[in-house]
Parts: structure tokens; sequence; C-alpha cells
């Protein structure tokens, strides 16, 4: 506790903040609407919020205080659009299954190691250009809110670079503050009805059938691995950190067993979100940032235990607030990740074929577009480096 007083800065507790903010609140509907896909009724879905939350929350908290630097941890998106589009299937009790089994192969990925080698094997240049390219739409919704919303973009563009300018450290905390300050002046909206209470849990019975192992605990496994342990990872080590890969996986992996009886789908190591958590802005001392990682989780388990009542207060911000807010917050990443993935020249065809697939956003075979970025680029890596004999 004495180092974390001492290493305390409010930038980092802000920092953590907008992790938490831009994890939960894009896909917040989404985990209502998977709920109901499979079944879950009004306590069932709240005790869903409650299991990420904690598990969530409790990991991040945990591993960014043991390692000391900042592991933020989210859901998976990706996993939300899966069940959605395959949970009718299936119903409750068997998908609550699939997320306990998906969990604990997670945990045996990551105790074994299998991961860590997988990672090994990957340029820094590629996993770079994908995360540039997962990052990038994220960037250019921010000129499509303008498009609409011009002054209100331009001013809060002009605040982040003028603080940037004058107080890097707390150019983050002042835009956000601004965002708050202006967004009542540019949109008209209505909070909605705040009950206030704490959430419970409620437990559903997990059922084991083949059918959903195969057809929801493996792709489910294999959609975090590609678009949530495998980018996120690579988020920290791309700021200079050397992630505990073993440790960071398994552990994941085991709180989300533990709270999937409970509704936790997936507790991943975050991706875009994490970024923000990474970046210099939080604070110049990289062996300080890990606070950001520690306040993320703490808002994480907020949420937990007050599920219904954040959850309803957030998602009564515009949703033009939240991109806007998003995308400021990730300049700095997704300048970063292009300086590194194209830095050397023999890596540029690989990695500019890497960050346009990623950023395309298509799918194959139910994986996500930075998977498939990464395997296209990761082959043009290695022929580029094939050494052809010319004739004599």
């Amino acid at each position: 506790m004495t180092r974390i007083k001492k290493d305390f800065s409010l930038p980092a507790v802000f920092a953590g903040f907008i992790t938490f903010l831009i994890g939960i609140s894009v896909s917040s509907v989404l985990v209502i609407q998977a709920g109901q896909v499979l079944g879950a009724n009004q306590a069932q879905i709240s005790s869903w919020f409650w299991a990420l939350g904690l598990s969530i929350g409790l990991s991040g908290l945990i591993l960014s205080w043991k390692f000391k630097y900042p592991v933020a941890t989210s859901w998976s998106t990706a996993g939300l659009a899966l069940i959605i589009a395959t949970g009718s299937g299936y119903n409750l009790n068997e998908a609550i299954g699939a997320f306990l089994i998906c969990g604990i192969m997670t945990a045996v990925l990551g105790f074994f190691g299998i991961f860590q080698r997988i990672l090994e094997f990957l340029p820094q240049s590629l996993t770079s250009a994908m995360l540039a390219g997962v990052l990038l739409k994220f960037g250019i919704t921010l000129f499509t809110v303008m498009q609409d919303q011009l002054i209100y973009v331009l001013v809060l563009i002009s605040t982040y670079f003028v603080s940037k300018k004058t107080l890097p450290r707390h150019s983050i905390v002042i835009t956000l503050l601004a965002c708050i300050l202006l967004t009542p002046l540019f949109f008209e909206y209505t909070a909605t009805k705040i009950h206030y209470g704490m959430t419970y849990p409620v437990w559903i019975q997990p059922e084991f059938h083949w059918s959903s192992i195969l057809g929801l605990a493996i792709p489910l496994l294999i959609i975090n691995m590609a678009s949530q342990y495998l980018p996120g990872l690579a988020m920290i080590r791309s700021y200079g950190y050397k992630p505990h890969v073993n440790q960071l996986v398994s552990w994941t992996g085991i709180a989300q067993a533990i709270f999937a009886p409970f509704g936790a789908f997936s507790t991943n190591i975050a991706a875009i979100s994490a970024a923000v958590s990474l970046d210099e802005q939080v604070h110049q001392d990289p062996a300080k940032r890990y606070i950001a990682g520690i306040s993320c989780g703490v808002f994480y388990i907020f949420m937990g235990i007050f599920a219904a009542t954040l959850t309803g207060l957030l998602l009564s911000f515009p949703r033009e607030m939240i991109t806007t807010l998003a995308a400021i917050a990730l300049f700095a990443t997704i300048g970063h990740n292009i300086s590194i993935a194209f830095k050397e020249d023999l890596d540029r065809d690989a990695a500019l074929i890497t960050f346009l697939m990623s950023a395309s956003g298509v799918q194959f075979l139910g994986i996500g577009s930075a998977f498939w970025g990464l395997v296209i680029g990761f082959i043009i890596y290695h022929l580029m480096r094939i050494q052809i004999k010319k004739p004599i």
C-alpha cells in the first residue's frame, strides 16, 4: 500500500476510468441482447453484469498490482457477437456450461505456456501493424462525428493538443472534463431514470453438451485469443513492458471459469481500451502507470456491485460523446504503433498488408480481421526474407 500511495496520480485514475468507459460503453447493450437471445430474465442479465464486473475488475486489479504495469481487462465484444449470432441454438444452461469450459481451456493454454510460445514467433512490426489497423476505425469515427458536430469536435481536439503541449501529463484529464462540460451544450438528451441499489448474483446451473462445447466454447476461445489476448498482449509489449503471458492468460481464464455460472461469458486482456492506460499521458515514468490498471479494475468492481445503477447512467451518455472521447484518447496509441510497424524497410510490405487487413473489419469462419491480418502478414514477412539465388 505504501508504494501505491507513492505512485498514485490523478491522470492515472482518469486513464483507468476512460479505459473502463471505453471497455463497457460501446457494448453494454450487446450484453443485454446476448442474455436475451439465450433466454435470460432481467435478474439473470443483472447477474451477468455483476459477474463480469467482479471477474474483470478483480483480475485486472490484482494482476496490475502484482506485476506493476497496467493490465487492463475486459469482456470480448467479438465474443458477444458470436453469442448473439449462434445463441438461439442453445439454452441458457448450455451456454453457461460453454462459458465455463472456455475459461478452463484458456487457463490451460496459459499454465502450459502454449500461448507464450505462439507470441514469441510474432514480429513486433506485425503486431503493431495489427493494432494500428484495429484502432484506425476509432480514429476515423471522430471525423464522422465532426460532420454533424463540427464545433464540438474541433473544440475538443483543440483542447487536447493545447493541453498536450502545455500540460502533457494532464491532457486526457483536461479533455475529459471539457467533454463533460461541453456535451450538454451540444446535445439534447435525458438521462435514464437511475435505480439505486446493489446487484445480486444469480446462480445458473451449467449444462455440458458436445454441441455447445464445439459450437460455442471452442469458437469463443478462438475469438478471445485472436481478438483480445493477441492484440492485448501485443499492446502491452509495444510500450516496452514484458508481459507475463502465461500468468495473464491463465489467471483471467480462471476468473472467467469461477464467475461463469453467474454469467461471465469472457474475462480477457483488454485490447483497444488498454491503450489509454499504457500511454505516456498516464505518467512519464512507465513504472508508475500500473495505477491506471488498478483504477480500471476498481471501476469494473463498482460496476459489478452497482451494475443496474452505473450501467444505466453510462448508457445515458450520447454515443457521440463516447466516440469522440475514445478517438482522442487513442490518438497517441495509433501514432505509436504506426511508427513501430513501418520503421524497418524490410518489414513494410508485410506490415502494410497486416494493417489494411486488420482495418478492414471483415470476418472469415467467424474470426475477426485482426487475426487474419496477422496470418497473412506473417506469411509475407517470411516470404520477403527468402533468399533467391541469382543466376551467374
